[in-house]
């Protein structure tokens, strides 16, 4: 959607980027109090277009089925710890409580359109993995958030779940689980919380506008910035500012003067993905299958077979390769950007980080090198009769971690809440599982930072009609019965039609 640009005066609170984290936090704001004065600041034309777009990230519910890298190691007495499954599979609650409650109230048009039943297959092959995701499966099924997973070394079963997976492959041992999953499009989920917004008396949206530099003030902070079309320049003042920049939110970070910011340095990956959109070969893939990732790749991506709804069309996707890139955002980025961001107090933070990621490094400088042909290899593993001639190259989003001088030259690829010492500025850095759990990330943001709106019984009663849970730990073995019930109303709410 093109978005307006409506501006209003005196906003107490400021969000910089409409991707899916400062659409979810502006949407949850205004339910809590409907008083309270927003303005939304876009710098490309359109809403949510950089990492929230369809085709920039995997459109992957995460919730901990499927992805071996929640649950990586074996413990001393060869059991597998579930505790990050669990807690990614309780963040994603939320998200799907949300998206249904705002459903419910007429703000998101068919939930069809946005999200989908898909299962969540996680495959593997050889004595090792198969072993290990056998161990994962008895671990998981053990809480009632994966009761439902089922698990299978047979290959004709995995045939059914996942026909491509199976066909051309030779004899070995092989293994898969599935559960039911998602496929969201998180840049709609975005653009539709942002129209929303947009038509709420005393909030504004303004697309084309770029955010060049934040100022402290007496009380308040002091934002500058420029119309990306005509070179207009103005200021706004507020109390509270949220910058969801995306690779954009470390220069911002930078221009605030926080000393809590002194030392941060920034670490950009750019993404690739095979597309295919062969008919006869789609309509066979009713799957998101996951696998075990490149050991020379670690945090950087685990590589998945997809089926995709994006624009009305039914396409398959593999990835994520990973190339080296210094441009912060894929559409209004720059080469200059990495290098315009080291300063002398993250000099050295960024040096200890090329020391210590060289391997990665390499990687990512080998992957961007990479022939079609390669990349149709690392296809094969998961679709062994892949065709090359079937499928294209296409850029995704570009994912930059903020590397702190704490973690003295180790990068972390994650999502991180970053707030001033005062609460009155927050950001959000990192990526993956950030847009699945983005309702939890404006949870903790208000929690944090606006508390006082969940001090009232009718603050608290407000988030229980957008997030019945918000209070209570599902993962507790005595809320299973709480857990079944909110999941069944927020699955029929979103319409939801898992396949038994």
């Amino acid at each position: 959607m093109s978005a307006s640009q409506t501006f209003v005066d005196d906003p107490d609170v400021i969000l910089i980027g409409s991707g899916i984290m400062s659409a979810t936090l502006a949407v949850m704001l205004k339910r809590l109090d409907p008083r309270l004065r927003i303005q939304m600041f876009e710098i490309t034309p359109e809403l949510a277009r950089e990492a929230s777009d369809g085709w920039n990230n995997a459109g992957t519910g995460h919730a901990g089925i499927c992805e071996l890298s929640y649950t990586p190691t074996r413990d001393q007495n060869g059991g597998v710890p579930i505790s990050r499954a669990l807690h990614i599979f309780e963040q994603f609650e939320h998200s799907k409580q949300f998206w249904g409650s705002m459903t419910a109230e007429g703000m998101m048009g068919e939930p069809a359109d946005f999200i989908h039943a898909v299962p969540h297959v996680c495959f593997v092959k050889g004595t090792d993995d198969v072993d290990f995701l056998h161990a994962r499966h008895a671990a998981m099924v053990e809480h009632h958030f994966f009761r439902g997973m089922t698990h299978t070394t047979d290959p004709s079963v995995i045939r059914q779940w996942a026909p491509l997976v199976m066909e051309g492959r030779d004899a070995c041992p092989v293994a898969a689980t599935t559960g039911e999953g998602t496929e969201v499009n998180f840049g709609l989920v975005a653009r539709r919380l942002g129209g929303w917004l947009a038509q709420q008396e005393h909030c504004g949206v303004a697309a084309g506008w770029k955010v060049t530099k934040l100022r402290r003030g007496t009380g308040e902070w002091h934002v500058t910035l420029r119309c990306m079309a005509s070179g207009e320049e103005r200021e706004q003042r507020a109390k509270f500012v949220f910058v969801g920049a995306g690779g954009g939110s470390l220069p911002l970070l930078q221009s605030a003067g926080l000393p809590e910011v002194a030392g941060l340095g920034a670490f950009p990956v750019g993404g690739q993905w095979l597309v295919c959109d062969e008919p006869s070969v789609c309509s066979r893939h009713n799957a998101k299958v996951y696998g075990v990732a490149d050991p020379a790749a670690p945090h950087v991506g685990t590589p998945h077979l997809d089926q995709r709804r994006l624009n009305g069309r039914c396409q398959l996707l593999f990835g994520p390769f990973a190339s080296w890139t210094t441009r912060f955002l894929k559409h209004t980025g720059s080469w200059s950007d990495l290098p315009l961001s080291v300063r002398a107090d993250n000099l050295t933070t960024l040096l200890r980080a090329g020391v210590h990621n060289r391997s990665l490094v390499r990687y990512l400088v080998t992957q961007g090198l990479q022939s079609m042909e390669d990349r149709m290899q690392a296809v094969r593993h998961y679709y062994p009769n892949a065709r090359t001639e079937d499928w294209r190259l296409l850029q995704a989003g570009i994912r930059v971690q903020t590397i702190k001088k704490a973690d003295r030259g180790a990068v972390y690829f994650g999502t991180e809440v970053f707030s001033s010492t005062d609460r009155s500025l927050t950001a959000l850095l990192g990526a993956s599982p950030g847009a699945s759990v983005s309702v939890n990330i404006a949870l903790e943001v208000v929690q944090t930072c606006l508390p006082h709106l969940l001090t009232s019984a009718e603050g608290r009663e407000r988030m229980r009609r957008m997030i019945p849970t918000f209070d209570q730990d599902l993962k507790q073995l005595g809320n299973a019965a709480l857990f079944e019930k909110t999941s069944r109303e927020a699955t029929e709410r979103l319409q939801l039609h898992f396949q038994p």
